[in-house]
C-alpha cells in the first residue's frame, strides 16, 4: 500500500487548526533494534551499543542500552565501566565457574556501526517520506509527520457503530488518523525491520510526548479536545522541552505534574526560565501551534523501491527507469537542479553498493537522470538485489545555467573507481567523483532541534540513547 489518504478519510483544508493530525515517529532502542536486524539471535538479549567502545574494553559510553539492559540499570551516556558492574558481558560468563557471571544476568556489548545504523534509518526515513507530505526529521531516529492530507479525525466507519480503539490512550473509539498511524509503523516494521513508538495528536509537542507513552511498539492516540486531560497526571519530566534541569526547579517551586503546570502562573515561570516558562505553560494546556516544517533545504532528493530478492535485468531497469522519472519530476516540482546522479543497489542480505557521477554543472533533466541511473546499474547486470535507488544531489535552488548533456559527456573530471568500504555486514562500493555517493549522502543530515529556547532539547528529552551526532 502506498502513502496516499486512507479511503473515508475527510481531510480538511486548514493544516493549522484543532483537526490537524500530526505523528510523532520514535524509534525503539534504536541501534541495538539495528543490531537485533543484523544478528537476529540479540532479540530478546540484554545488548549495550556503546560509544568509543571495542570488544572486550571497559572505557567508553553507552549509546544505548536495551529495554532487556535497562532492567539490570544500564541507562544511556552511562560510562562502560559502570554498564558493566551492573551487567556483565556475556562473553565473561561460565555456567561452570562459580566466580564468573550468571549467563542469565549477562549481557551483548557491541561497538558503535553509525554507517549501518544510517542505512537502516534511510530505509525509515523512505517510509515516512511516501506516508507524509510534511516531514520534520529531528534525529537519526525521530520525526514528526503532519499527516493532515492524508487522514482525518473521524471515526473509522466499519457498517455499524464505531469500533473501539485498539490503541493506548484517552481516544474512545477508532478514528481514520489512529488506523493511518498504525499503517505507518507496520510499514517501518516491515520494510526497514525495526520497531517503532508511534504518538498521534492534534499537535506536536502532545504527539512527541503520546509516542513516548506506550514504549516499546507503542501507540498512543490523543484526539482533538482530549490533550490537556491526557497530559495533566503525567510528571513534569515527561512534557516536551523538560529535562531533568527544569525538572528539578519545578520540583522546587511545587509542581510535579503536567497538571501543576499547566494550572501555573506563566508569568511567574517567565521569571524562572524566560519566554520557554510560557511556552512550557501552554504546551502543559495542550496549546502548541507550531507548524511541521521540514529542516532547512534539502542536500539530496532520492526515491528507493524493495524488491523480492531478483537478479532479472529487466525488472532493474524498469524499476530504475522509474524511480528516476519519480526523482526528476520531485526535484522540478521543488525548483531545484542538481549536479550529481547516483543509484543504489542493496544485495542480500544488507551489501549496500553506491555509484554516482557528478555534472560539469547543474541540470534540470529527467532523461539525463535516467539514462545516468541506468547506466549505472548497469555494473550490477546478474547480481541480485533486494532494493533499487535513485538520487540526484548537490542540489541547486537558485537559478544558473544549466551544464548541457555534450557538457556532461565530455567531462573527463569522473572517476568510477571503486572504493572499498568493507565493514562487518556491508560492502559500500562508491564512485569517487567528489560528492560521489557516499553512504551517508542517502540519509541526509542528523538535525537536532536547535530552534530556540523553547524548543530546547535536554539530555532525557529522548527514549534513553545518546545521539550520535555528539560521538561521531
Amino acid at each position: 500500500m502506498d502513502g496516499g489518504t486512507l479511503p473515508g478519510a475527510d481531510a480538511g483544508d486548514d493544516a493549522s487548526g484543532p483537526d490537524r493530525v500530526v505523528c510523532h515517529v520514535d524509534m525503539d532502542c534504536f541501534y541495538a533494534s539495528c543490531e537485533r536486524l543484523r544478528e537476529p539471535d540479540l532479540r530478546g538479549e540484554p545488548v549495550v551499543v556503546g560509544m568509543g567502545y571495542e570488544p572486550g574494553e571497559t572505557i567508553g559510553a553507552v549509546a544505548t542500552a536495551s529495554y532487556e539492559a535497562r532492567a539490570f540499570g544500564v541507562e544511556s551516556a552511562m560510562p562502560i565501566s559502570e554498564a558493566l558492574e551492573r551487567l556483565p558481558r556475556r562473553a565473561d560468563a561460565d555456567p561452570e565457574d562459580p566466580d564468573a557471571p550468571d549467563p542469565a544476568e549477562a549481557g551483548r556489548y557491541l561497538p558503535v556501526d553509525l554507517a549501518f545504523y544510517e542505512e537502516v534509518a534511510a530505509e525509515v526515513k523512505a517510509v515516512l517520506h511516501d506516508c507524509a507530505d510534511v516531514v520534520r526529521e529531528v534525529s537519526i531516529d525521530e520525526a514528526y509527520l503532519d499527516v493532515t492530507d492524508r487522514t482525518a479525525w473521524d471515526a473509522a466507519a466499519d457498517g455499524g457503530d464505531p469500533a473501539p480503539s485498539a490503541a493506548a490512550g484517552p481516544s474512545e473509539v477508532r478514528t481514520l488518523a489512529e488506523g493511518y498511524a498504525r499503517h505507518v509503523g507496520e510499514r517501518i516494521e516491515r520494510e526497514a525491520g525495526v520497531p517503532a513508538s508511534v504518538g498521534v495528536a492534534p499537535n506536536m509537542s502532545a504527539a512527541k510526548v503520546a509516542s513516548d507513552a506506550d514504549k516499546p511498539d507503542g501507540l498512543v492516540v490523543v484526539p482533538p479536545g482530549s490533550v490537556e486531560t491526557f497530559l495533566a497526571p503525567l510528571p513534569t519530566a515527561a512534557l516536551h522541552g523538560v529535562g531533568p534541569v527544569t525538572e528539578r526547579a519545578l520540583a522546587e517551586r511545587g509542581i510535579e505534574t503536567v497538571g501543576d503546570v499547566a494550572a501555573a502562573d506563566p508569568e511567574a515561570l517567565a521569571e524562572e526560565f524566560g519566554d520557554r516558562g510560557r511556552e512550557l505553560v501552554r504546551r502543559a494546556r495542550g496549546e502548541d501551534d507550531r507548524e511541521v516544517t521540514p529542516r532547512g533545504l534539502p542536500k539530496s532528493l532520492s526515491r528507493e523501491s524493495s524488491l523480492p530478492r531478483t537478479a532479472d535485468g529487466k525488472r532493474k531497469r524498469e524499476t530504475v527507469s522509474a524511480l528516476a522519472a519519480d526523482v526528476a519530476r520531485r526535484a522540478r516540482e521543488r525548483g531545484c537542479l542538481y549536479r550529481t546522479i547516483g543509484i543504489k543497489a542493496v544485495e542480500p542480505p544488507f551489501d549496500v553498493n553506491t555509484r554516482a557521477r557528478s555534472l560539469p554543472g547543474p541540470v534540470d533533466d529527467p532523461e539525463l537522470v535516467e539514462a545516468v541511473a541506468l547506466e549505472l546499474l548497469a555494473e550490477f547486470d546478474g547480481d541480485a538485489v533486494r532494493k533499487l535507488g535513485v538520487r540526484v544531489s548537490n542540489l541547486d535552488f537558485a537559478e544558473s545555467d544549466q551544464a548541457t548533456l555534450g557538457g556532461f559527456e565530455e567531462d573527463e573530471g569522473v572517476s568510477d573507481e571503486d572504493v572499498d568500504g568493507g565493514r562487518a555486514g556491508r560492502n559500500v562500493r562508491d564512485a569517487s567523483d567528489g560528492d560521489g555517493g557516499k553512504l551517508t549522502d542517502w540519509i541526509g543530515d542528523d538535525p537536532r532541534d536547535e530552534g530556540g529556547a523553547d524548543d530546547r532539547v535536554e539530555p532525557s528529552d529522548r527514549d534513553g540513547q545518546a545521539s550520535l551526532d555528539d560521538w561521531a
